[in-house]
């Protein structure tokens, strides 16, 4: 029996505001869309490989989601990662460095942590 990952998923406050942030700090594009009765539903991919971002925003929850310590998070490799650097530090999202192991961690709007990594 094997098993593969396919998506991660993060609830959000905000859709179009999410959607803008990923689109913009990591190049995230939708890739298909579902609403439901109070929620919206939109995956989010790179157009490299097939892991998706999964973004949820329920009507009934408008406001962000308290993430308690927020121990976890996602990370994003690039290719160019001096160039990413400076974009983020453009957009005001650098939340955490650690030159000392070269990553580096942006926040999302909800306040999620994104690790960004060089190749």
């Amino acid at each position: 029996m094997k098993f593969q990952m396919v998506h991660n998923n993060l609830n959000v406050a905000n859709m179009n505001i999410s959607l803008a942030f990923y689109e913009k700090a990591l190049g995230l594009h939708e890739t298909r869309r579902f609403s439901g009765n109070g929620f919206t539903i939109v995956y989010l991919g790179d157009g490299v490989g097939n892991h998706l971002l999964e973004l949820t925003e329920l009507a009934e929850h408008p406001q962000k989601y308290d993430l308690g310590e927020n121990e976890i998070h996602l990370a994003f490799r690039t290719d160019d990662f001096e160039n990413a650097f400076a974009h983020h530090k453009e957009l005001g999202c650098v939340c955490y460095e650690n030159p000392e192991i070269g990553i580096y961690f942006i926040e999302d709007p909800d306040g999620y942590w994104l690790e960004i990594i060089p190749k």
